[in-house]
């Protein structure tokens, strides 16, 4: 079969006739006397040169409607829907984009049931678009497995750490090719990605490991003084991945515990960064302990909630991509026994 290559005209050919056209025009207006039909013929070139950039405009619409086409489809295959229960847990989770035609972002979350309890993984990558969703599948594939296959959480995390490693190497070679005489190790140093994993055990029992991201949040349905929304989480993360490796000893260690009835709140740094029109940081711990006064605490609720009072706080002008993932423990409740309730701060039974 003969192929034929079909002849592609130079982009600046586009532009070029046009404007030598109404420049051939005005010459001829300086050295002509006046007449209709030198003005018709102004008006012709004019209307051609605006055909002309109206059709290469149509055409980059049309180019950038199926890349966020692919997109769309990319982010709804990596982070796919998550189930509404896993062995006794019920989760939800939501994300916000910073702008309403980003459909690609850097945030990643997953849940899986294992043989060891539910994982969870929650992280955010650096940067946007296609570079950032292709460390996203990089870290989300590497977790599906390792999540199953490694007994400890410190196993999975390594696995996570080579897989991240490996992609950020074939990606600076592809680079080095594509742009000979660039530094293959550029993009090395400018990636890393936050990482937060989690287990719940059947008993409730969290343990976790922290890789530079923010620690959630406990919402105790229990808790009869102070807050019922208190954050969890043990002395300072390690650094993000991507940036140094990781030290021979991980310190994973128990979190806290769920009771029946208690949920997490797993978030990206998007959601405590948000500021309203003066400055003032959105407060997360305070929306959501007023989330928790009210039992039982529904993970979808929560997230709606939650994204509503960002938006109002906003304006709707988010400066950051935001990710929110609600787990509960609701292991009793779906055998028929409720949580023993407790006093509310008005002294009521909380219904």
């Amino acid at each position: 079969m003969i192929r034929t290559r079909a002849v592609r005209r130079p982009r600046g050919v586009v532009f070029a006739l046009p404007v030598l056209w109404v420049l051939g025009v005005v010459a001829w207006e300086l050295v002509s006397p006046r007449g209709e039909g030198v003005h018709l013929l102004a008006i012709v070139a004019v209307a051609a040169t605006g055909c002309a950039v109206t059709g290469r405009r149509r055409r980059l619409l049309r180019e950038l409607e199926r890349a966020r086409e692919v997109a769309a489809t990319a982010q709804r295959v990596l982070l796919r829907p998550l189930p509404p229960r896993l062995d006794g847990i019920t989760l939800a989770g939501g994300h916000l984009s910073v702008s309403e035609g980003a459909l690609v972002g850097g945030d990643l979350y997953e849940a899986l049931a294992t043989p060891y309890g539910v994982r969870i993984v929650m992280g955010d990558v650096r940067g946007h678009g296609l570079t950032a969703i292709g460390t996203v599948a990089a870290v989300l594939g590497s977790f599906r497995e390792a999540a199953h296959d490694e007994p400890a959480l410190a196993g999975v995390l390594r696995r996570l750490d080579r897989a991240l490693q490996r992609h950020l190497c074939e990606r600076a070679r592809a680079e080095a090719q594509a742009r000979p005489g660039t530094e293959q190790e550029r993009g090395l140093g400018e990636e890393f990605v936050t990482v937060l994993l989690l287990e719940i055990r059947p008993d409730g029992l969290v343990t976790a490991v922290n890789c530079g991201h923010p620690w959630p949040y406990r919402l105790s349905v229990t808790a009869c003084e102070g807050p019922r929304a208190a954050a969890v989480g043990r002395g300072d993360p390690l650094p993000p991945l991507g940036l140094f490796p990781l030290p021979p000893e991980l310190p994973v260690a128990p979190l806290t515990r769920l009771l029946p009835g208690d949920a997490l709140v797993l978030h990206t740094d998007g959601a405590e960064d948000a500021r309203d029109a003066d400055g003032a940081f959105f407060p997360l711990a305070g929306v959501l302990d007023a989330v928790a006064d009210r039992a039982p605490v529904v993970p979808a609720a929560v997230i709606e909630h939650v994204q509503s009072a960002l938006l109002r706080h906003t304006g709707g002008r988010l400066s950051d991509d935001i990710a929110l993932l609600v787990l509960s423990n609701d292991r009793c409740l779906a055998q028929g026994r409720e949580p023993r309730p407790c006093l509310a701060r008005s002294g009521r039974p909380r219904r």
